[in-house]
């Protein structure tokens, strides 16, 4: 089995030509292992160009610019991480890598800031790099927008009104992420990642990667296999909000980093977390659910989803949030 690539040209507007027929491809996609490619996504090369060289001009900023935005310095936890600050997978050593957290502008007197709503807030930023602000403003825009189109083709693949889940988009938590990971030690044990296995606890993540490769993915059979760059395209992947909504019929699978094909170079990627207002309620879709049958989850809300991976996460021992 491989990660399915779905071409979204004439499918990016409500009501375009071929939506219903890349609508199929996300119920396909989400059946399996719930991890596709998109192109013709509508995001600008140049945008998304501009991005990578930031990236790489703000991991090479020195440790003590980067360690003065430190993300624990931060109420909704934006900012600088460190090597090794995260453990996503369950026994693995610490993390291979470094990031970046920033997210949607949210004012001190946003009811939600006000409420200590995790990662609602403002963002740090680096003094030396002032046009970091601006860039990952326009690349979060740009990404939000692709992400809620993708939430109307899932709800289209679902037999579901194509705006069936718009009126949950009110104040999204977005968090885009900075991510470089150092060269594979070649002495490396296999409880060594850049990203241990984990899934992710949103609903959409939408990943650039660069040219090295280095994720894999972990199909319904168990198998790994890698997911390479494609130029133009970014990786997708549901969350597990997903499986909640579809009552287990979408898959939100497990997936990993090793950066073991560079050639001692640095890996660099930016994932895109989506996910709806933190209020907004997540309960099995009516199209997921036999009549008379009970539903396999209960309803609850995003934040109420959230907070109960936390829980879960930590009592497995991992140490942070899982995004990679």
């Amino acid at each position: 089995m491989s990660i399915p690539v779905i071409d979204l040209a004439d499918a990016l507007a409500p009501g375009g030509a071929r939506s219903a027929a890349v609508a199929a491809q996300v119920r396909a996609a989400g059946t399996a292992s719930g991890f596709f490619y998109v192109r013709n996504h509508g995001v600008p090369a140049a945008l998304a160009e501009a991005q990578y060289a930031l990236a790489r001009r703000f991991f090479e900023l020195p440790l003590a610019d980067k360690q003065a935005i430190d993300l624990h310095r931060s109420p909704s936890m934006r900012g600088y991480e460190a090597i090794g600050a995260q453990t996503l997978g369950a026994g693995a050593r610490p993390d291979l890598k470094e990031s970046f957290y920033c997210g949607l502008e949210y004012a001190p007197d946003h009811p939600y800031v006000r409420r200590g709503y995790h990662s609602y807030g403002s963002n740090q930023w680096p003094a030396a790099l002032p046009e970091m602000a601006a860039q990952c403003a326009a690349y979060t825009a740009a990404l939000l927008a692709l992400a809620q189109r993708l939430m109307q083709l899932m709800a289209l693949s679902l037999d579901l009104p194509e705006g069936y889940f718009d009126h949950t988009h009110g104040n999204p938590m977005v968090t885009l992420r900075l991510l470089r990971y150092p060269p594979h030690p070649r002495d490396a044990d296999e409880r060594t990642f850049g990203a241990g296995a984990h899934t992710d606890w949103g609903a959409i993540t939408i990943l650039a990667q660069d040219a090295l490769g280095g994720l894999e993915v972990c199909m319904p059979g168990g198998a790994w296999v890698a997911a390479p760059p494609m130029e133009g395209s970014f990786v997708v992947n549901l969350g597990d909000m997903i499986p909640r909504w579809t009552n287990g019929r979408y898959h939100s699978n497990p997936h990993r980093v090793r950066n073991l094909h560079s050639h001692g170079a640095p890996r660099y990627s930016i994932p895109f977390f989506y996910s709806p207002d933190y209020e907004a309620r997540v309960e099995p879709v009516p199209t997921c659910v036999l009549p008379g049958a009970a539903p396999r989850y209960e309803a609850c809300t995003v934040g109420e989803h959230l907070r109960d991976m936390y829980r879960k996460t930590y009592g497995l021992g991992n140490a942070g949030a899982a995004m990679a």
